[in-house]
């Protein structure tokens, strides 16, 4: 594993892109985390100053049955069956300024997103009459971008740790509509202070990485709405061999999700609809060097395993990184 130790391999900062309809059980089906946005050393930070650009892809494809509301865009909807992609492109830029023993570092994600969805409406009619009709909803355009206006990031044990604390921010710059299944944007901030620690052995090559975030929700003032508040996890663990002239990865993602405050306000119609998932899944990655830079890809496979009041489905994640 000395090929693992002379080799810088790439690390990138966490980019928990904006796919609306990732359905988690706040309104809209979703908050602003994504499973796997966060997970392994790809999303750790550089450890060294310097200009890291990356593009994340993702894919989430996911139903509910008839007997599960959830609330989208301020409306009572059943039987959901929703597609998003999600296209990323993130920048990130490692001062040499240090606070602390770490590195100071700012971010910038900037989502471009593509949705369908279909399901069963409630709807009030005349004289007050509930009616249910089948609702279909495609949107596309920028998502609601996310900002890192501070992170710190150090590294131990001669570069096979990094650790780092950061602070998030959702901006609703996504469209968003009551009314419509389909929104590119939340229409609300989100704060998203997290933590991370990343191992890479250089002898043997075993990577353990986790993410660790509490996201908190202003107000959705068109449906007078606020989706509480979230814990999330995303862990890592993979192998990683020399071969092909870089060093390839296989191992585990997994991820787990609860929302530990009630959502609240007028619009809160369903009450405080707390929700949960938890899902595992194979991830791929491989690190080499081109023009003296480091790349990286990465692809991960997440189906949910276990949900509570929000949708099912998988997720699929490509990313691409280089680090200048």
């Amino acid at each position: 594993m000395k090929r693992v130790k002379s080799m810088t391999l790439v690390s990138l900062v966490a980019l928990a892109i904006l796919v609306p309809l990732s359905a988690h059980a706040e309104e809209g089906g979703s908050g602003h985390y994504m499973p796997g946005g966060a997970a392994s050393f790809i999303d750790a930070l550089p450890g060294k100053p310097g200009l890291a650009i990356a593009n994340y892809f993702s894919f989430y494809d996911a139903s509910a049955s008839v007997s599960r509301q959830l609330p989208f865009g301020g409306l009572i909807t059943a039987g959901i069956d929703a597609t998003a992609y999600a296209d990323t492109v993130m920048a990130l830029y490692q001062t040499p300024l240090k606070l602390l023993g770490g590195y100071y570092a700012v971010a910038v994600a900037i989502p471009y997103v593509w949705i369908k969805a279909k399901g069963e409406v409630q709807l009030t009619g005349p004289r007050g009459v509930t009616i249910t009709s089948t609702v279909r909803d495609t949107a596309n355009g920028i998502g609601d971008i996310m900002l890192y206006p501070f992170m710190l990031g150090w590294t131990g044990l001669n570069g096979d740790l990094k650790y780092d604390a950061r602070l998030g921010i959702y901006a609703p710059t996504g469209d968003y509509d009551t009314g419509k299944l389909a929104n590119l944007g939340k229409n609300y901030w989100t704060f998203e202070p997290a933590v991370s620690l990343s191992y890479i052995s250089s002898k043997i090559g075993l990577e353990m990485t986790a993410f660790a975030g509490m996201d908190f929700n202003t107000k959705n003032h068109k449906t007078d709405y606020r989706s509480g508040s979230q814990f999330h996890l995303d862990f890592t663990v993979a192998e990683h061999l020399p071969i092909f002239g870089g060093i390839i990865g296989v191992g585990a993602n997994g991820f787990y999700y609860q929302q530990i405050t009630g959502d609240s306000g007028s619009g809160a119609l369903l009450g405080n609809f707390k929700g949960r998932t938890l899902g595992i899944g194979p991830v791929l990655s491989y690190a080499t060097k081109i023009w003296k830079k480091d790349l990286v890809a990465e692809v991960k496979w997440l189906p949910e395993l276990e949900v509570k009041k929000r949708l099912k489905g998988d997720y699929i994640w490509f990313k691409l990184g280089m680090v200048f």
